[in-house]
């Protein structure tokens, strides 16, 4: 694995780079002078140690009276409060720049205080003092949702207690003054819990104290936390319980890596402009061989799509003579082909091109189950029905199946629409793909597991292929902090012989290109790679490195299984009835300590950059579902890869010529691969 990080920096300010005394000369001499400083450059530190202090104010509510086996209070005490000291260790694990993280604090934690005063039977005042200290350990999710210094946090604390004394003191009655004082109680309080399961939720700010470009850096976090009564009784018996407001302060050290060192030129006497910082990464992995078999679960769509102005089956789909009907199998569909292959992901498209075949297959074998043949045009109903009549026709004449199975129908629109109301783009893609037949049914047997309804998939068909280059072979192109410094970016890159390739325009901060789309049919190159960034100032950015790059090639088996999830169009989440699906179907299949790849994508229609993000979208949400399941289930061996390559016709899995292939670009793939 190669790695070659820069980082593209702005002009520092004066005060962060007065280094020596010979500048600081120069600047009182007034001598106006341009210097060339050489400086190391460092990371943020992901990993964070430090110390926490703070004080608990404590607040009590509920009611004791009986402290010990040996005591009781002749009156029932029920509200006080307090302060204690906090003070403790603390651990954080967070990526620069990243929304969550992790936290750990463990500390001695003093939860004193005073209840109100009572008056006894006696009318006497008495008072009660408690001193309960524990030893706390306190896991939080670190959540910064602007990617700046303020942060939330929150968590369970668990408190296993050390101390449980009280002070009972009962004075003397008003109207008696002589009366000799009673002696304060002292002991222990007893049925206290040695271990105490609560939460805590609270908010902190993180103060850097030294510079950030220093290895060793030093933040200050004030924060402040609310730990709720819940779980905090610290008795067996009685209701006396304990609400606490902490507020206090952290001083957390951390080390950051060294990058490389860069001459950054500075211009005394002028007030430089200072810029954000742009990481930008290329890593070129080393050739992974291994081929990877797939057994695929391929989703049929439940639709039949027709070309404008006709209403006559296409010629793109696979249409049998009758006396082929006994030769057809589900299983060996590469033995009807269309007459047209796809350009990608063919083996794909012999499946869906089959579609009638499998459906008029399935009826043959099971003589129980009915289909509805809803046709929609732009034309009408009249239209549309005649499109519909033309796949009934097709499945009654050459499949045998009976009329009073299917029934016709026709509109307007699809009951699920491409084109919506007011749209006004691209409208002849979206009204290709609402010119078609489709396929309804209730019966389990012709329908995906949990699936119903007008827009319920077809059951998907399982197929072998071989994945030619697995998304971890691909070179991954990250520039960190893009989305804040950067309006788009673009790929130059350069072989030996000066041949040019150029990538992009991107707006999102990590690419991922296929070696073969670089390379070409060559084994390996040396290429000099660009990033050329336009900046939110206006300026424009250019950073050169060289890297070498090895094409994947396949060498050991791999068995893995392919998954897929349908989208309609503009949509990013998972119809509920997927998640049923991915739950109970997907996530039982994938092996312990496998590698779950995911990568969405979508069709050509609508702006590329919107396209992008809803395809990182909807793999996203993929992850999330199956993350949960396994989650439940009580699994955290599992490894995910997310990837989101929108519209990039080089990348997507099918061509965008036909609707039928569009809508299948609309999609998120799930590859899995057991642990090698």
């Amino acid at each position: 694995m190669k790695s070659i990080t820069y980082f593209i920096k702005g002009i520092r300010s004066p005060g962060g780079l007065i280094k020596s005394g010979l500048l600081s000369a120069f600047i009182l001499a007034g001598i106006p002078a341009t210097l060339l400083a050489q400086e190391f450059q460092y990371t943020k530190p992901t990993v964070w140690f430090g110390m926490a202090a703070g004080a608990n104010f404590s607040y009590y509510h509920g009611s004791t009276q009986q402290l010990n086996y040996d005591f009781t209070a002749p009156a029932a005490f029920h509200q006080g409060n307090g302060v204690g000291l906090y003070a403790g260790y603390l651990l954080e694990v967070y990526h620069p720049g990243s929304v969550v993280g992790l936290m750990l604090h463990v500390g001695y934690d003093n939860r004193r205080g005073s209840f109100n005063q009572e008056i006894t039977p006696c009318n006497c005042p008495a008072d009660l003092k408690t001193n309960l200290i524990y030893i706390t350990l306190e896991p939080s999710l670190r959540i910064a949702p602007f990617r700046s210094g303020f942060y939330l946090f929150g968590g369970p604390r668990m408190a296993f207690n050390l101390k449980k004394s009280f002070t009972y003191r009962i004075g003397i009655n008003p109207a008696f003054p002589e009366q000799a004082p009673t002696p304060d109680v002292t002991g222990d309080i007893s049925d206290v819990h040695k271990t105490l399961l609560s939460m805590q939720v609270g908010a902190g700010y993180d103060i850097p104290l030294s510079s950030p470009n220093s290895r060793a850096q030093v933040v200050l976090s004030p924060f402040v936390s609310f730990q709720p009564y819940f779980g905090q009784a610290p008795r067996s018996t009685e209701t006396w319980n304990i609400t606490a407001l902490r507020v206090g302060a952290a001083l957390k050290f951390g080390v950051g890596r060294r990058i490389s060192p860069e001459l950054v030129p500075i211009t005394t006497g002028a007030t430089p402009v200072v810029d954000r910082d742009v990481r930008f990464t290329v890593h070129s992995p080393k050739n992974i061989p291994v081929e990877r078999r797939v057994r695929e679960t391929f989703p049929l769509r439940n639709y039949v799509f027709f070309d404008l102005g006709s209403t006559e089956i296409p010629d793109r789909y696979v249409l049998l003579r009758k006396n082929q009907v006994t030769d057809f199998k589900e299983d060996q569909l590469e033995v009807f082909v269309p007459k047209t292959q796809s350009g990608r992901s063919s083996r794909g498209m012999v499946v869906y091109y089959n579609v009638l075949n499998i459906l008029g297959d399935r009826m043959g074998k099971n003589p129980g189950a009915a289909i509805k043949l809803v046709g929609s045009s732009e034309k009408g109903p009249e239209d549309a029905r005649a499109m519909a009549e033309s796949v009934k026709e097709y499945l009654t004449s050459i499949f045998g199946i009976a009329d009073a199975r299917i029934i016709v129908e026709g509109r307007d629109k699809p009951k699920i629409a491409s084109e919506q109301p007011g749209a006004t783009r691209e409208l002849e893609l979206l009204r290709e793909g609402d010119r078609r037949v489709s396929i309804e049914s209730s019966a389990p047997a012709m329908l995906m597991e949990f699936q119903s309804g007008p827009d319920a998939p077809l059951r998907p068909v399982e197929i072998n292929s071989v994945q030619t280059a697995p998304l971890d072979s691909y070179v991954t192109f990250q520039v960190e902090g893009a989305k804040e410094a950067l309006s788009s970016w673009s790929l130059e890159i350069k072989d030996e012989n000066g041949q040019m390739q150029n990538f992009g325009p991107y707006t999102q901060e990590k690419v991922s290109l296929p070696g073969k789309s670089i390379l070409g049919t060559r084994s390996k190159g040396d290429f000099k790679v660009r990033m050329v960034g336009q900046g939110l100032n206006g300026k424009t950015i250019r950073k050169e490195t060289a890297v070498n790059m090895v094409l994947w090639t396949p060498a050991e088996n791999e068995q893995g299984m392919r998954f897929s999830v349908i989208y309609e169009f503009d949509e990013s989440k998972a119809i509920n009835i997927y998640e049923k699906y991915l739950t109970n179907i997907v996530t039982p299949k994938i092996p312990k300590g496998a590698m779950v790849i995911i990568h969405g994508y979508t069709d050509i229609i609508g702006d590329v950059a919107y396209n992008q993000k809803l395809s990182l979208a909807r793999a996203n949400d993929v992850k999330q579902i199956l993350e949960n399941s396994l989650s439940k289930a009580g699994r955290k061996d599992v490894r995910f890869e997310v990837y989101g390559f929108g519209e990039d016709e080089g990348l997507t899995p099918f061509d965008n010529k036909f609707p039928e292939e569009r809508f299948y670009n609309r999609t998120v793939l799930i590859d899995i691969f057991p642990q090698k």
